[in-house]
């Protein structure tokens, strides 16, 4: 029979009746009538040391207050809310309006709420759904009581519970949990939000939504294999008597999260996550006097929302929250991690990182999955890419954020304190650099659809077609060679290279050339005349016969008024005006020898952006044996695939 644990100077098994207090230095718990501690003074004390600690670590440290006592006793007898989760404070939290929820919510049936549903929406505000009918969950009926959860999972189950009115954790026996909340007269108010059942009977009476299961990270893109141990929140049980009080909270690694009352109701208090909010949430989160400010009043709106039986409520990520129970409740709920709003996720897990989280409260192998993740994205993007096809907005705006955060975790300065993540399935530098470049590819192949869509709104089909092909032939021709958007593009177009984005420098250099200088172009042209045009922009031919007479030009549309001149070093720069015309030199004899032929001004085209003037870079020389193996330029200029 295994042992009872036993704490406190007593060395007595725990008693739900008696206040305990914990070290913050060995982490035991003590009676309070056995160390001098009274239950209403506990919520002073910031670090309590046992009298064993107290030897190495001195006394204990009390929270500091502005203006003392006596501003603590005016806020009482001015009847402002005082200590978060006191009698006091549950009362007047009732007595108190707020804004309804019903102003921001959406109500659809259960058999509406699908992903494309949230994707249309973004899956930004929280969605309230009255009848379970649709969501493809099942449950146990509205008769199940703790008393059955006890049986499903056993009277021992060691689980953590809180203290509402010192809003402080302890640990219990869930059948001693039962036996309290089936009491009649109970003297302190506890309640139960952190039970996870996935590996116990109960699991087989409940199933998350079907819309969790579709979006869930950890139920779709976690390896079997992984020698790491699989995140274990989809499924909780929450077990809370009347006037239970959750204070504000994201929860962890901004997971979004779903509640169904099974009996009773909880109320809800919303508020949304805009960065003004979230830097006010951490300010509030790490100030000393937390347990004596409702957060909701130091924002501008804070949102009631009703969740009665039969209710099931979803919350986005980042979502900032408090929950009170009005009455007892039974309720099962669970968190997921999801591809609608990663970037809010990262946000919410650097967040719990600043206010140094514990472990235990944090996400599990939060940043693993992540690796997953990104993984996965990267295949998805080559695949769509393959099949022409491109991705959701969301998608890579989320994949940006996780690439940048991949960045992050493997600087060197830091890369110690996230090794312990990685799987060893994936490498890290290799996996940043293949997203990234998916990443860019999507943006030129978009920055294609939207200056064809600006030419075609402006009744000009054929500029449209010439802009078509011209950055298709880009695109076709930045996939083949394999080589990087930095690379390719700063040296084909010199003025690119200057800005870090495509999307802000590369389409209104096209709007400018085809709306404000072109002249009249001929019908659509073919892709050999679109990246004839695209040479001639990197470096036009010195040739005073070349087949082309503006500096610029692609397809018949003409540019007067630009051109690129070589300075020293072979970089090409713009400058207004046309490039003045070089005379045909003689090619150069050398006694003896025979004559050395230059190249063809449609060679040196090519030659200077992929070494502009100097030695070129590793790995560039394959880059220009692969280009050179696609594109066969003729000596007189022309361009033959």
């Amino acid at each position: 029979m295994a042992s009872v644990p036993v704490y406190c100077l007593c060395r007595l098994p725990y008693d739900v009746t008696r206040f305990m207090i914990e070290c913050d230095v060995c982490q035991d718990w003590f009676h309070g009538s056995c160390v001098g501690v009274e239950e209403d003074k506990a919520a002073e004390i910031d670090l309590y040391h046992c009298p064993n600690c107290q030897v190495t670590h001195g006394p204990p440290v009390m929270r500091k207050r502005r203006g003392g006592h006596k501003q603590s006793d005016a806020r009482r007898d001015s009847g402002r809310l005082v200590q978060t989760g006191s009698p006091q404070f549950v009362r007047e939290l009732r007595s108190r309006t707020f804004p309804s929820a019903d102003e921001i919510l959406l109500k659809p049936a259960g058999a509406q709420l699908t992903v494309e549903f949230l994707e249309e929406r973004s899956f930004s505000v929280p969605v309230l759904v009255l009848r379970r009918d649709g969501l493809g969950m099942n449950l146990p009926p509205s008769s199940f009581t703790v008393s059955d959860v006890e049986h499903y999972i056993g009277y021992d189950k060691e689980i953590d519970v809180i203290d509402v009115n010192r809003q402080a954790d302890l640990k219990m026996k869930l059948g001693e949990f039962v036996e309290y909340y089936n009491s009649p007269n109970r003297d302190r108010v506890l309640n139960v939000i952190s039970l996870e059942f996935s590996e116990t009977r109960l699991s087989n009476l409940v199933e998350t939504p079907k819309i969790v299961r579709k979006l869930s990270w950890v139920e779709n893109l976690w390896p079997e294999e992984s020698i790491f141990e699989r995140p274990n929140v989809q499924k909780y049980c929450l077990m809370g008597v009347k006037d239970s009080y959750t204070d504000f909270h994201v929860d962890f690694g901004g997971t979004s999260v779903w509640y169904h009352v099974l009996r009773g109701e909880k109320i809800f208090y919303l508020v949304r996550p805009t960065p003004a909010n979230l830097s006010l949430f951490e300010r509030w989160s790490s100030s000393s006097n937390q347990n004596e400010l409702f957060f909701g009043d130091q924002v501008d709106m804070c949102y009631k929302c009703s969740v009665k039986q039969g209710n099931t409520l979803f919350i986005p990520t980042g979502w900032i929250h408090a929950v009170l129970t009005p009455v007892d409740c039974l309720a099962f709920g669970g968190n997921f991690l999801h591809s609608l709003n990663i970037d809010m996720q990262l946000r919410a897990y650097e967040i719990e990182k600043r206010l140094s989280t514990a472990d235990l409260f944090k996400f599990p192998n939060f940043e693993t999955v992540c690796w997953y993740v990104g993984k996965h994205l990267l295949d998805t993007f080559r695949g769509l890419r393959e099949n022409r096809r491109h991705p959701a907005s969301y998608l890579v705006h989320g994949a940006k954020a996780l690439n940048n955060a991949f960045r992050a975790w493997t600087r060197k300065e830091v890369f110690s304190e996230h090794e312990d993540e990685i799987p060893e399935t994936i490498k890290t530098q290799q996996l940043v650099k293949d997203l990234a470049k998916e990443i860019r590819l999507v943006e030129v192949s978009e920055g294609a659809q939207l200056v064809e869509g600006r030419a075609r709104g402006l009744g000009e089909p054929d500029v449209s077609a010439s802009v078509s092909q011209l950055l298709s032939a880009i695109y076709t021709v930045s996939t083949c060679i394999e080589v990087s958007y930095d690379f390719f593009f700063s040296g084909l177009i010199g003025p690119l290279s200057l800005f870090p984005k495509f999307s802000i420098t590369f389409v209104p250099f096209f709007f400018f050339f085809f709306f404000f200088i072109r002249e009249e172009a001929p019908a659509s042209p073919s892709t050999r005349d679109a990246i004839q045009g695209m040479l001639s922009m990197a470096n036009p031919p010195s040739s005073s016969s070349s087949t082309s007479s503006s500096p610029l030009s692609v397809s018949g549309v003409h540019a007067e008024g630009l051109g690129l001149v070589k300075e020293k070093g072979g970089r090409a720069t713009w400058m207004m005006g046309g490039p003045k015309k070089s005379e045909k030199k003689a090619p150069i004899q050398r006694p003896g020898k025979r004559p050395i032929k230059r190249p063809s001004g449609a060679d040196r085209s090519v030659l200077s952006f992929l070494s502009p003037g100097k030695r070129p870079k590793k790995g560039l020389a394959t880059a220009k044996q692969r280009l050179g193996k696609i594109l066969k330029i003729h000596r007189n200029g022309k361009l033959l695939l």
